[in-house]
């Protein structure tokens, strides 16, 4: 398709977009009285107006049943959870057995690395990618001096090439052979946070599994933003928060995958709770663990039913829309944004954009990261102010992530002309 930068084209698109209708699902914020276009889908979404209905049902089963909602609210809170597992599968590309939502995305990777983390005097290193997501660090670091091992010794950091913004595939496994049997684990993040980059996710694991390593992956920038083919892929486990691209709400509940190869075995090493037993003898306060037969073993605690209403509330539109429409659709509006830069970066004199996010559409889902050459906060700072909600990464990237339910293509020709004008003005 030959794009053009007028509004008419993007009003156009808007007219034949079939997940148009979705922008009224959403409550945005205001600024100057008018409502944002709103980038940062890729950090928190906007709140769907389904979400309050969801809510407001936990919230009058409480008043009306007390601790009878357990049993008997509309929607039981004894198996609540259990709602989202064939859902959230086919977001995923997961077996519904294979899903458990529970706590939140950290803690749920600290979880999931007591049982497939075991370092031995051999193979004990983990491999990671440099500058992974603050989060990440600190657990991959702190749960290998849980084991007594030092991080300089057992992590292994998968770099990027000199002056050169994204990771080469052929470099990650070139790291994963060398490391080969002293290599426990490999846990990357499945989309880059900085730069919006999409790693191969299939190759990556199959050379894991190849050297004899246990391969898991940090999916909060990648669930409900790109296709993921978890069991396809034979990947081991992976945890994802679900307040970005999912719009659950802040901090919300995180998601896991956990192999099916692994469930039933009771020589597994985990931590264990109530809400892991055996579903049908739980009430019984047995006092032998007898764990659930599939994911929902890794459960610990009862669930947060207030927190997982809203996450609920818009997983049902992930399961009206699916995700290849989403995707569909993610493809074009993020191509359009792309086209609008670059036709801006050539109509303003001394300015250069660098999209540091690959071009190739395998390789990228909803953000686009840029690279503002010349520029300064200032420029993010009138974005801000001018009802431009984006993000800001030192040293000078501004994140823009036009996610597909709720951005418009006539929201990307709007933000072409503010971006403009504020480079004109200073």
């Amino acid at each position: 398709m030959e794009f053009k930068n007028t509004r008419e084209f993007a009003q156009n698109l808007d007219a034949n977009d079939p997940l148009a209708k979705y922008k009224e699902e959403f409550i945005f914020p205001k600024v100057n009285n008018k409502e944002v276009i709103y980038f940062t889908g890729n950090s928190l979404g906007l709140q769907p107006k389904l979400a309050k209905k969801y809510v407001d049902e936990v919230m009058t089963d409480w008043a009306n049943l007390a601790v009878e909602g357990h049993f008997y609210a509309d929607k039981p809170w004894w198996d609540y959870h259990e709602r989202f597992s064939e859902k959230l599968a086919k977001v995923v590309g997961a077996k519904s057995h294979e899903i458990a939502v529970m706590n939140t995305l950290t803690v749920n990777l600290h979880l999931l690395m007591v049982s497939f983390y075991r370092p031995t005097k051999k193979r004990f290193k983990i491999i990671c990618e440099e500058k992974a997501f603050p989060s990440d660090q600190y657990m991959i670091a702190s749960q290998v001096k849980f084991h007594g091992l030092d991080p300089k010794k057992a992590i292994v950091e998968v770099k990027k090439r000199e002056g050169e913004n994204c990771f080469r595939t052929e470099d990650i496994l070139a790291v994963i052979k060398e490391v080969g049997e002293e290599c426990a684990l490999v846990l990357i993040g499945g989309v880059n946070y900085y730069s919006g980059q999409v790693l191969d996710m299939k190759t990556i694991t199959h050379a894991g599994h190849e050297a004899g390593a246990i391969v898991g992956w940090d999916l909060a920038h990648a669930a409900g933003n790109i296709e993921l083919k978890l069991h396809e892929w034979d990947v081991d486990f992976a945890a994802w928060c679900s307040y970005k691209y999912m719009n659950s709400g802040p901090g919300n509940a995180s998601g896991c995958y956990i192999n099916e190869k692994y469930h039933g075995l009771n020589n597994i090493p985990r931590f264990e709770g109530w809400w892991g037993h055996n579903k049908e003898r739980r009430f019984l306060m047995e006092p032998e663990f007898q764990p659930e037969p599939d994911a929902n073993a890794w459960q610990i605690s009862n669930a947060p039913i207030l927190a997982m209403a809203p996450y609920l509330a818009s997983l049902e539109m992930f399961d009206e829309v699916g995700m290849p429409a989403l995707i569909e659709k993610r493809n074009r509006i993020v191509a359009y944004l792309e086209f609008i830069l670059e036709d801006i970066d050539k109509g303003v004199e001394g300015t250069t954009f660098e999209i540091i996010t690959p071009a190739n559409q395998d390789e990228r889902g909803t953000q686009l990261s840029v690279f503002l050459h010349g520029e300064g906060k200032e420029l993010f700072n009138y974005l801000m102010k001018n009802g431009v909600i984006t993000d800001w990464r030192e040293p000078n990237v501004i994140r823009l992530a036009p996610a597909p339910f709720y951005c418009s293509y006539e929201d990307m020709y709007d933000f072409g002309q503010i971006l403009k004008k504020g480079l004109r003005s200073h």
